[in-house]
């Protein structure tokens, strides 16, 4: 596959075809990725021939395309946050015995938030959050953490854009955030009511790994009513642990 007459390289197509995928879009035919992708008919249809037959790709008895299990394979080789999760989910799910909400491990990709763990209790309360979901830096409790602890040039580069509401709650005014952002250092978790659904409470707090820098943060979902505070005390311990795990991992 050339160069299109654009300039734009190979892979940089390959990616705009992958992100047309999501988690609440996991089936399409090859024209709706070329729409999504803004790509030329027969330019998708060939990539996605292409990117069949190699396995990152896989067709389904409908002639539909869904990502290929070589992709999630690929994946998780070596995955600096599939160790993460793994360093990380014994003591999520020591919150998740204490909490029974949802607990869940973030970190920071593209100044956005990714997470990349989640554990729910049957009967907790609302969450829009997904495993490898996205939520903007400003509007989440792990994502406050994150961009708390973030260098000067992502809190400048964040806080320059037009920050959208999820909630009426949502900060969104710069000099507002800056306070929010000085608070999460000072005391060194969150507690976030409303700010992704009015009806829940995010609390967050930071995971180091041993020289100190933050690589994710670990939050748990209440209920609105729910006591928030009592879960910070949780949080930090399994924080505390996850830091210990990461620095053993690199022994």
């Amino acid at each position: 596959m050339a160069n299109s007459r654009s300039g734009e390289g190979v892979t940089e197509r390959i990616v705009r075809v992958l992100e047309t995928f999501s988690t609440d879009r996991t089936l399409q035919t090859a024209a709706e990725i070329g729409r999504r992708a803004n790509l030329p008919s027969s330019t998708v249809h060939r990539m996605v021939a292409d990117l069949v037959e190699c396995g990152l790709l896989e067709r389904d008895e409908d002639e539909q395309v869904r990502l290929g299990m070589r992709l999630w394979e690929l994946a998780l080789r070596g995955s600096h946050a599939l160790r993460l999760r793994q360093a990380a989910l014994p003591f999520m799910e020591g919150v998740q015995n204490r909490i029974r909400e949802h607990t869940q491990l973030a970190v920071l990709e593209n100044d956005e938030t990714l997470f990349i763990e989640r554990l729910s209790h049957p009967n907790a309360g609302a969450n829009i959050t997904r495993v490898a979901g996205r939520l903007p830096l400003h509007a989440s409790s792990s994502g406050l953490v994150l961009l708390a602890y973030g260098s000067e040039e992502l809190q400048e580069r964040v806080l320059a854009k037009q920050l959208r509401s999820l909630s009426p709650e949502t900060v969104t005014s710069p000099a507002q955030l800056y306070d929010v952002l000085a608070g999460i250092r000072r005391d060194g978790f969150v507690v976030a009511p409303g700010t992704v659904e009015t009806v829940s409470t995010g609390v967050a707090v930071p995971v180091r790994e041993g020289r100190g820098q933050v690589v994710a943060a670990l939050s748990v979902v209440l209920p609105r009513d729910a006591p928030a505070r009592s879960a910070v005390g949780v949080l930090r311990a399994a924080a505390s642990g996850i830091s210990a795990a990461i620095s053993a991992q690199r022994l």
